[in-house]
């Protein structure tokens, strides 16, 4: 049986389900900025308000780990996963905001699939985050995150190659370009999220 020397402490399990849910709730967002009849400038503004509303859980995290004497788990990892969980907010957000300044029309179909795989990646991110109190069953986690994050990359690679496969005027495909990518790096992200828990588990284990 192991034992465990450090306390129980609550209150970073709750920041880190709460930072999850903030990224559940972007990806809903984004996945409404792709129709094209939606008002885009007030979908733009509820997600600056859930990026701050992000941010201002990462901080309270931060604030957290600098002010407990001893922590759940490594000091280094806790700032690791805060970052990573911000990181994913952080191109969702910039990703909406794209596609508003860029003024974009219909995006491809296939923008859609890259949308789902974080609508899913980040509704088993959120999961999975009250399972840190106990680091049991989250294998599934990381490895089906690592699943979504292949399919992503998949999908990231048709859509780039229908971008340049000439039915595209050159100036759409740098916007849709840009805002493709940053679907990827939020997808990459979220991938990043996963790989840090894998190495929490493995050092609590």
């Amino acid at each position: 049986m192991r034992f465990s020397i450090r306390p129980v402490e609550s209150t970073f399990y709750d920041l880190f389900a709460e930072a999850a849910a903030h990224l559940v709730d972007g990806a809903a967002l984004l996945a409404e900025m792709l129709d094209v009849s939606a008002d885009r400038a007030s979908i733009g503004e509820k997600m600056r308000e859930a990026e701050h509303q992000a941010d201002e859980t990462t901080h309270a995290i931060i604030k957290r780990v600098n002010s407990t004497f001893v922590t759940p788990f490594d000091r280094e990892d806790i700032y690791r996963l805060a970052s990573n969980l911000d990181d994913v907010m952080d191109f969702m957000e910039e990703t909406v905001d794209l596609i508003g300044l860029y003024e974009v029309g219909e995006l491809p179909a296939e923008v859609a699939t890259q949308v789902e795989v974080l609508q899913r990646a980040t509704a088993l991110t959120a999961d999975a985050m009250p399972r840190l109190r106990t680091m049991k069953n989250l294998e599934e986690y990381w490895i089906e995150i690592n699943r979504l994050e292949n399919q992503g990359d998949r999908s990231y690679r048709r859509i780039v190659a229908k971008l340049f496969g000439g039915s595209y005027k050159s100036l759409e495909v740098l916007k849709l370009k840009d805002i493709v990518d940053s679907l990827e790096h939020a997808i990459d992200a979220l991938e990043s999220v996963a790989n840090t828990v894998e190495q929490i588990a493995v050092k609590e284990s």
